[in-house]
């Protein structure tokens, strides 16, 4: 499993006590105090070590490397609060660890999560993109520089948005924690591709959520199709379509986040940066929204002239999308606790021929709520679920499912229950009796009954007799094996016992018998 982190708020509060508490300059200190200090940063390079290695384990699906992060992050804790208490030690000393082991998880990409619990808003001079289970304190340290997210002031919150949010909380809760497990096995996929053109990654995954939950390979009734439901003329426009392959790539995660990017950014473009009116023409036509953006003189989407122009679907849908996005943003202000996900991309060669189900079956379900089935077909949209996959083709997973793979699916028990199971044919199940142990039933007491069906039915003509079974050649010897007895040797060749027992000398009762003797098996049926 991910590492477990401690608590946002407890580092957030130890940070901002150390930093309150540490000069601008070093103190002179005398040797004693020298000393301690040095053990303290010691304590801290031991800690940073055991945590990294930890990371190693994770990424490899041990269970230990839960355990030992926790460790490791309480370590660091410790340190913290004793080189506060500490003459003479800098806690911005103690910082750089924190910055190694961002860095060090920003380079294997990931996620990052904000002070509610939400990734954070990309940062360059405080915190890389796609940085996934890093150090709490790490992340507080980022956010003493950043204490509101952009999506914020970019949106109105209103009793609309508090309604949506108060959907997705009740009823649609299930739907909401799928869509997030869905978007972040596919976060290192579509965030890049929305991060370039410089969109909230909240807007994404509201979309995302909105449209699909996340399912790559969810289609309309109307002819949409993919994660962010592209309509087949406008994700033409946008690169989008068969590509020859017989494969159509609005089901490919990478192509459906780039070209959602463009498109937002063109309505963007046109309609002032408005976000609600953007998603108004996504979900209702660009012409639309334009029009009435232009009629209304770009008064607001919640201004009843412009609302009012909108069709039911396109009201709901906009702040629909909007609260999916706020809780992305604020889960811990809803009591929200969003699934901790190693999904570090990887690809992975088969060892052997396979299908997603049996991938399935033999990765479990350890790490996520609802096993791997999804994020495999979700990293693998051209494979159907059942289809075979040759050995020695290279697939996209991540890198826990990686780790899975190679423990559980190339051999073992687990391995071997899988293919049974995959393989397992209903029609082996089904028991057809022959028409001779078919009979039917007279109640008793019901002769009449039973004569006048006798009457009524046709004579039918005899059955021909079978043929007798052809008598196999008799067998001339047998040897005598460990535990036999003539009369069990006589039953399993259809003989009769005294001619068995005179041919080969034997006196009753006893008929005596020794292993490895050697029978001769005359006047026995086989």
């Amino acid at each position: 499993m991910p590492v477990s982190l401690l608590p946002a708020r407890r580092w957030s509060l130890l940070l901002a006590t150390s930093l309150l508490t540490v000069a601008p300059a070093a103190q002179a200190i005398s040797a004693r105090d020298k000393v301690k200090v040095d053990a303290i940063e010691a304590r801290m390079t031991a800690a940073e070590k055991r945590y990294s290695d930890a990371l190693v384990l994770v990424a490899n699906a041990d269970p230990k490397g839960t355990t030992e992060g926790d460790a490791a992050l309480e370590d660091m804790e410790d340190v913290i609060s004793a080189c506060i208490a500490q003459k003479g030690c800098q806690v911005s000393n103690l910082l750089a660890t924190y910055k190694r082991l961002l860095k060090q998880r920003a380079d294997a990409s990931g996620d990052a999560e904000g002070e509610d619990g939400g990734p954070l808003e990309a940062d360059p001079d405080h915190i890389a993109p796609l940085v996934a289970d890093v150090p709490e304190a790490a992340r507080a340290a980022a956010l003493l520089n950043d204490h509101r997210h952009a999506f914020d002031d970019m949106v109105e919150y209103n009793p609309a948005i508090q309604a949506g949010i108060r959907r997705w909380l009740t009823d649609m809760r299930p739907s909401l924690l799928t869509s997030y497990e869905n978007y972040m096995n596919l976060r290192g996929i579509m965030w890049p591709e929305w991060e370039k053109d410089g969109l909230p990654e909240a807007l994404l995954f509201g979309i995302m959520a909105k449209e699909s939950n996340g399912r790559v390979h969810a289609s309309s009734r109307v002819g949409a199709a993919g994660l962010m439901q592209f309509m087949p003329a406008t994700g033409r426009r946008f690169g989008l379509g068969p590509d020859g392959t017989g494969f159509d790539t609005r089901f490919d995660p990478r192509s459906a986040a780039s070209a959602s990017a463009d498109y937002m950014n063109e309505r963007m473009r046109g309609l002032n940066k408005n976000i609600e009116y953007a998603l108004a023409a996504y979900n209702g036509g660009e012409g639309r929204a334009a029009r009435i953006y232009r009629e209304t003189g770009g008064q607001s989407f919640w201004t009843d002239t412009s609302y009012n122009q909108f069709p039911g679907e396109t009201k709901d849908y906009v702040p629909m999308v909007i609260a999916a996005a706020w809780i992305f943003l604020h889960p811990q202000q809803y009591g929200v606790e969003f699934p901790k996900l190693n999904a570090q991309p990887a690809t992975l060669r088969l060892a052997k021929s396979t299908t997603i189900y049996e991938l399935t079956i033999c990765l479990g379900s350890t790490g996520t709520r609802d096993g791997y089935m999804r994020a495999l077909r979700n990293l693998n949209p051209r494979y159907e679920a059942d289809g075979w996959i040759p050995g020695g083709t290279t697939i996209n997973v991540t890198t826990r499912i990686a780790g899975l793979y190679n423990r559980y699916c190339v051999s073992g028990p687990r391995a071997d229950l899988a293919r049974a199971l995959i393989t397992a044919d209903l029609n082996a199940a089904i028991k057809r009796p022959s028409a001779a142990t078919v009979t039917g039933s007279v109640a008793v007491g019901d002769v009449q009954a039973m004569q006048a069906t006798q009457a009524a039915a046709p004579v039918a003509a005899p059955a021909p007799r079978p043929a007798a079974p052809t008598r196999r050649p008799a067998v001339r010897s047998y040897k005598v094996a460990r535990g036999d007895t003539l009369g069990g040797i006589a039953n399993r060749f259809q003989c009769e016992l005294p001619a068995l027992a005179r041919a080969n000398g034997l006196r009753a009762p006893a008929y005596a018998l020794k292993p490895g003797q050697s029978l001769k098996l005359e006047g026995c049926g086989r």
